[in-house]
């Protein structure tokens, strides 16, 4: 198809959108394409239509398509809106919103003969039109050569079977960076001023404003949503002037302009010749959720209050929200404060995954593969849920598994328990029966115990790493480091010293000390307290609950103070928390005897051999009292080196290669303490069946 210079000389393009001829604004060509660097700024006429474009470069061009120079139309396509955009040419819409060839010649058009071709696709669906102006061309000697079938990428509407087309109305649009280097620039840097976690995420950010090529598109031509308060003057010929627009004072914001009425008119001037029209659209989505942060810190409110309030709270300090809105709404909200405000609207943001279905699949609505919360949450219940979806990690995806629930049940119901069963000790009356609840007055000065004060250090470092991992918003791993020492307190430390903190005589008759018992009682109290506020963001309710039992009228955990290890590092007083590790690993060794004897754990042991480390020897003779109640030893307790240890089971172990195969598999798991020798009394008596 050939356009032609001033003196008839043609050039010519190749198109599969002849019907947009009457739309062309320019025709570009790659700037470094050779064949048309000579032509750059100059003017061409256009075939049929004799309208005057100019020839320009642009880098989206491609010299190896075609003629390697293309007509630009508003619009063909997407690569059209680009060219349009960045090159600042002329607006020439030519095709309605039924998909048909406006009515009206266009006033560019001024060539006689020009109008008459334009007006024979007026009204023309678009394949028709083509027909109309390939025949025309024809005629008129600019077509050279005749069109061949081609095929080319468009888009169809999802219950639609015609290609959709460009058209052009009036919308509202907010600055994002997309047609503003300076501005885009400017958000990049804002994204790297802000904290991602993880900050992997941060590409993510990155990416998008990178790849934005257009500004923000803020209205939504629907009934539901917040209306752009505005009006406009409507003219003498009935048509809106929309170059002066009629806006509100602030103090009447909100209105609705399609029930409000603008000041100076009244109602009966509404869509009437010299009366006013209100604006119809309503904004996006984002375009308001992009305020949370000024809206809930009550920007620019009246009164000192509101604004002392703004001036503490703003800018925030977190956003947690889903990985899949990076580019809308945590990039929009970025970009309105940094439009109104200049700085980041908070200093963290927290990015999670999907949750994935028990196949690993995106749940969803339209996949029917949606879980209602309220099911496991009556199952469950709230705090089992809660602990499954704060064990994800942040950008990770989370599968739904109520596996992970019933953990988190059967932890809550641990610790209710274990806090229950220490409160009550020495506190019971001679029925079991606990009257009054206990008050914290734990002084971290009466842990004087080994053991107790192992307990202690061991605290002090999970408070150190979880406030660390929190500090971080790593929230899954503090739990897991909260958690672990959890059960390792109930299922070691309590057993342990049990008996020493009722008070009673051990298995051999002995006594423990005043002392001794509030040392264990002290102990116990600390590492629950602290355990109720460090489970406290993980099971809110549980540990309420425990709360009320420790701290009657003093308020809710959740306002109570974080743990501090200081307080922890005070009770230890310098006692390594491997103590409790080496204990712990001693008394499993006294129960695995009699668990591979297969007799009730109440059978007493009339003595036993120990082969331990050197490391472990220290730490398990400090406790050993608690050691042998725990483990019903009766007898002597003695002990040999790991190694000799080893060797002994092996040379007595010849009927029984079981033995040394869990031997070996002890010593190969670095554990610190093996059986070498041992000899158990007579079980319990079963009592009778009633």
């Amino acid at each position: 198809m050939a356009f032609r210079f001033e003196d008839g000389t043609p050039i010519y393009i190749e198109t599969t959108r002849p019907e947009l001829l009457a739309a062309c604004g320019a025709l570009i060509a790659h700037p470094d394409d050779e064949r048309y660097k000579p032509y750059f700024g100059q003017y061409v006429y256009s075939p049929l239509f004799h309208v005057k474009v100019p020839i320009l470069a642009h880098k989206a061009a491609e010299m190896d398509k075609g003629a390697g120079i293309a007509m630009c139309c508003t619009f063909g396509d997407v690569t059209d809106v680009e060219w349009w955009r960045d090159l600042n040419l002329p607006l020439r819409s030519i095709i309605q919103r039924n998909g048909r060839i406006v009515m009206d010649t266009p006033d560019w058009i001024e060539d006689e003969e020009g109008k008459r071709i334009f007006q024979e696709t007026a009204g023309k669906t678009t394949f028709s039109a083509r027909k109309i102006i390939v025949d025309a061309l024809r005629e008129s000697g600019d077509l050279d050569g005749e069109p061949t079938p081609t095929k080319r990428m468009t888009n169809f509407y999802e219950k639609g079977d015609k290609p959709l087309e460009i058209v052009t109305s009036r919308q509202w649009y907010l600055k994002n960076g997309g047609t503003d280097q300076k501005l885009n620039a400017e958000l990049i840097e804002r994204g790297r001023e802000l904290n991602f976690h993880p900050d992997f995420m941060r590409v993510r950010y990155e990416n998008w404003v990178n790849g934005l090529n257009g500004d923000w598109l803020i209205s939504r031509q629907r009934f539901f949503g917040v209306p752009f308060p505005l009006w406009y003057p409507v003219k003498e010929d009935g048509t809106a002037d929309y170059d002066h627009p009629i806006v509100p004072s602030e103090d009447r914001l909100p209105i609705d302009p399609t029930d409000d009425v603008p000041e100076g008119y009244s109602e009966d001037q509404r869509d009437v010749p010299g009366g006013f029209t209100a604006e119809p659209d309503i904004m996006d989505t984002w375009a308001t959720s992009s305020l949370t942060p000024q809206i809930v810190t009550r920007w620019e409110e009246p009164g000192e209050e509101n604004q002392a309030i703004f001036n503490a709270t703003f800018p925030m300090d977190l956003r947690p929200q889903g990985q899949d809105i990076i580019r809308t709404w945590l990039f929009s909200t970025v970009d309105r404060a940094h439009l109104e405000n200049k700085c980041l609207p908070w200093a963290n943001a927290t990015l999670s995954g999907w949750i994935l279905d028990p196949d690993h699949k995106k749940m969803s609505k339209s996949k029917g593969n949606v879980v209602v919360p309220d099911k496991p949450i009556k199952q469950f219940g709230a705090d089992a849920v809660r602990y499954w979806a704060a064990a994800a990690r942040l950008g990770l995806d989370a599968t739904y598994d109520e596996g992970q629930m019933k953990i988190g049940r059967r932890l809550a119901i641990k610790l209710l328990n274990a806090t229950k069963f220490a409160l009550a000790i020495g506190r019971e009356d001679e029925n079991h029966h606990v009257g009054a609840p206990a008050t914290a007055s734990w002084n971290p000065a009466d842990v004087t115990e080994p053991l107790d004060r192992a307990a202690m250090a061991k605290m002090a470092l999970v408070v150190r790493e979880a406030t660390e991992s929190l500090n971080n918003y790593e929230h899954s791993k503090a739990l897991e480091v909260i958690e672990n020492y959890f059960w390792q307190f109930c299922d070691d430390y309590i057993e342990l010293v049990k008996n020493r903190a009722y008070g009673t005589a051990d298995s051999t008759g002995h006594v423990p000390s005043e002392k001794a018992v509030k040392s264990a009682r002290t102990a116990l109290g600390l590492g629950l307290d602290a355990f109720a506020r460090l489970l406290a963001p993980y099971l809110p309710y549980a540990t309420e609950e425990v709360w009320s039992w420790m701290h009657e009228g003093e308020g809710s955990v959740h306002h109570a103070a974080w743990p501090k290890a200081e307080t922890y590092d005070a009770a230890a007083a310098a006692v390594s928390p491997e103590l409790l590790t080496h204990a712990g690993e001693a008394l499993a060794a006294l129960r695995g005897i009699k668990s591979k004897a297969k007799v009730s754990m109440k059978t007493p042991i009339l003595s036993v051999q120990l082969g331990v480390s050197d490391e472990a020897r220290e730490s398990i003779e400090s406790a050993l009292g608690d050691i042998a109640e725990a483990g019903r030893v009766v007898g002597r307790i003695s002990f040999m080196g790991a190694a000799a240890a080893l060797k002994a089971v092996k040379e007595t172990a010849e009927a029984a290669k079981e033995a040394v195969k869990e031997a070996k598999a002890d010593a190969e798991a670095a554990i610190d303490v093996i059986v070498a020798d041992s000899e158990l009394g007579e079980p319990p008596a079963k009592k009778p069946k009633n």
